[in-house]
């Protein structure tokens, strides 16, 4: 395809290296500008002294053709089907991930089992006449028995406000189309209906998640795409409905990349505020009212087998900090040197100025094994070494004023018909990686001529449906 066109891609995670690598296979000139030194972003996999770690969990799993037929074409043979065997871990006990109903009656005293079924039927029964918040659209659906026990202290953990400020559109995109009687539907009844959040089984990596990116980037310059790693975006000129180019610091320099179209992952947030002119007032301060929760991990290195079962737990236990539990050998023997060592992802959820944030990591890592330690999973002199990952701005959150400030944000920026955004952080969208990778596709094929509403596209299931036909 020949084409005058230049892209500027800012942002190398999954949605920036999937536009990349598209505009490349396209023959479209295309330059994609990364700050930090590796690809991938918050799905990476980091490696030290033989172990790999990623940052969070990723599974590889889609409803959208388009996105397991690209998974194939970079990684092939390289992807392993593993099982999805997750835990919540509430009152020094284990429960089933997602909810089995059986399993968590059983596992919870008489009393306690009599009052979550009566609390279901109640909801059943008397469902709250608006489901505004996270706190009662599960509610709704599981009895505020249940809500309290297996919901509201991890969902608290992650995002770091009252279940009550939290939108219910969240709730709706990360575990919609479950409900009590569904979950028991599907244990009891053994129906086969099938819903995102009972997948029990997944394609991963051999190598984790950032072989998908490191490969995936390997392949765009191959093509002739360019990708430059420590080139941070500092400031976003426009003028007349149109952005005109980008001033970029990387190594000792700052160059101005002009482009004829742009395609941003960056936060939205920070795309609204190194705008130069600057938007009006009110889109600064809608940016500025904008909150991203951001992930620290300690990751312990373990001189022993792994002996846990699970890919990930949840940690529901209000006395200690951690939110969630990654078992990296689980995910793939290829994480670990041999199967005599295994190794630990404690995730922390935060604010990026807040105290536990700036902890310095030899402390960090003593509290994580002194928490895994308190739990009971593993003897602390099992682990030989740690370090501590800091990932700023992963999850956005849904507050209660969010939407109208991503509104207010969303039509100033439609007025730039050369600006597309795509990805979590570009769209302030909880989505998974394959809905990452949906918008960047679009936003390339939007440049190329169509007219798809990225903004629109989410995590609902029924979307899903939809998109099989849009690429």
């Amino acid at each position: 395809m020949k084409t005058e066109k230049q892209v500027v891609v800012i942002g190398g995670g999954p949605a920036g290296l999937v536009a990349t690598y598209d505009l490349s296979k396209r023959k479209v000139p295309v330059v994609c500008l990364e700050a930090d030194h590796v690809p991938g972003g918050i799905s990476r996999t980091i490696e030290y002294k033989g172990f790999r770690f990623d940052v969070g969990g990723h599974r590889f799993f889609s409803k959208i053709q388009a996105i397991n037929d690209l998974w194939q074409e970079v990684l092939g043979d390289e992807f392993l089907r593993r099982p999805r065997v997750s835990r919540i871990y509430y009152n020094g006990r284990f429960f089933h991930y997602p909810l089995q109903p059986m399993n968590a009656l059983l596992g919870l005293s008489f009393p306690c089992s009599a009052q979550i079924l009566g609390s279901y039927l109640k909801a059943a029964m008397f469902p709250a006449s608006e489901e505004t918040t996270f706190e009662q659209w599960v509610t709704n659906r599981f009895g505020s028995k249940l809500y309290n026990a297996f919901f509201k202290t991890y969902t608290e953990k992650v995002w770091g406000i009252p279940c009550a400020r939290i939108r219910a559109k969240w709730a709706a995109q990360r575990i919609k189309g479950l409900s009590l009687w569904t979950a028991v539907a599907n244990v009891l009844l053994k129906q086969q209906q099938v819903i995102k959040t009972l997948i029990n089984e997944f394609n991963y990596p051999r190598l984790g998640p950032g072989q998908m990116y490191e490969t995936m980037a390997h392949k765009a310059e191959k093509l002739g795409g360019e990708i430059r790693f420590g080139h941070r975006v500092t400031e976003i000129r426009h003028d007349k409905g149109r952005i005109t180019g980008v001033w970029v610091a990387g190594g000792n320099s700052a160059t101005l990349e002009a482009g004829t179209d742009f395609i941003s992952t960056m936060p939205v947030t920070e795309l609204i505020l190194r705008l130069r002119p600057e938007p009006p007032k009110k889109v600064i301060d809608a940016a500025r009212g904008l909150t991203y929760r951001s992930l620290l991990t300690i990751n312990l290195l373990m001189n022993r087998q792994e002996t846990l079962p699970d890919t990930w737990i949840y940690v529901h236990d209000p006395s200690v900090k951690m939110g969630r539990i990654q078992c990296f050998a689980n995910w793939s023997p290829y994480m670990v040197p041999d199967k005599n060592h295994s190794s630990m992802g404690l995730e922390y959820f935060c604010w990026e100025q807040d105290e536990f944030w700036s902890m310095p990591d030899h402390e960090l890592i003593a509290l994580g094994k002194t928490e895994i330690g308190r739990l009971g999973l593993v003897e602390p002199d099992a682990v030989f070494d740690g370090f501590v990952v800091r990932m700023p701005k992963c999850y956005p959150v849904y507050d209660e004023a969010y939407e109208t400030r991503l509104e207010t944000i969303g039509s100033f920026l439609t007025g730039f018909d050369n600006l597309q955004l795509c990805g979590r952080y570009g769209l302030f969208k909880y989505n998974n990686m394959d809905h990452s990778m949906l918008t960047a596709l679009l936003a390339v094929e939007n440049i190329l001529g169509a007219n798809h509403d990225v903004w629109s596209i989410n995590a609902d299931d029924e979307y899903h449906e939809k998109v099989r036909n849009i690429i």
